[in-house]
């Protein structure tokens, strides 16, 4: 099992709550472009962040967007504050945010996914159409790329156009 794949089973494995979104999620449907971090749209509540910070506990997490990677300490101030979180661990980078662009906040969010069965559990993943319309919202290059495989899958898997509700 790769690092990501690694990470992914711990937030599983801890009952997180979240839904999993960006280049892994993609790959999740076939795209061929492989990702170097695991993206999640989290709910950040406490008892949620908690359960993270557990997951995590003895990979070493430091905030990956701060020029100096301090370590992240949750503490009940710390939580009232966060809508994303950009960590980077033992196993890999984590990206954890508060919204998607083009799909919205955390329940949003899960409203526009599908339950997939993995070893380690239940994992929620950004539906197809969601994740086209997310990537196409960041309009990146590498995010137009993935929208062009997205949409080849989704013509694949729905050839008449017409994606199951």
């Amino acid at each position: 099992m790769n690092s990501i794949e690694t990470l992914l089973t711990r937030l599983l494995e801890h009952q997180v709550d979240f839904v999993l979104v960006g280049g892994f999620a993609a790959v999740a449907y076939g795209s061929t472009l492989m990702t170097q971090d695991l993206d999640v749209c989290l709910r950040f509540e406490t008892d949620n962040l908690t359960r993270l910070q557990e997951s995590l506990a003895d990979l070493h997490p430091t905030h990956r967007m701060t020029p100096k990677r301090l370590p992240w300490q949750l503490t009940v101030e710390v939580c009232k504050d966060l809508k994303n979180l950009y960590l980077t661990t033992d196993l890999g980078q984590l990206g954890c945010l508060g919204m998607i662009q083009a799909i919205g906040d955390f329940e949003h969010v899960k409203k526009h996914s599908v339950a997939v069965p993995l070893p380690a559990g239940i994992c929620r993943i950004l539906d197809l159409d969601a994740l086209i319309r997310s990537k196409e919202a960041m309009n990146r290059p590498r995010d137009r790329e993935t929208v062009v495989q997205l949409k080849a899958i989704r013509q694949r898997l729905h050839p008449k156009g017409k994606t199951p509700k």
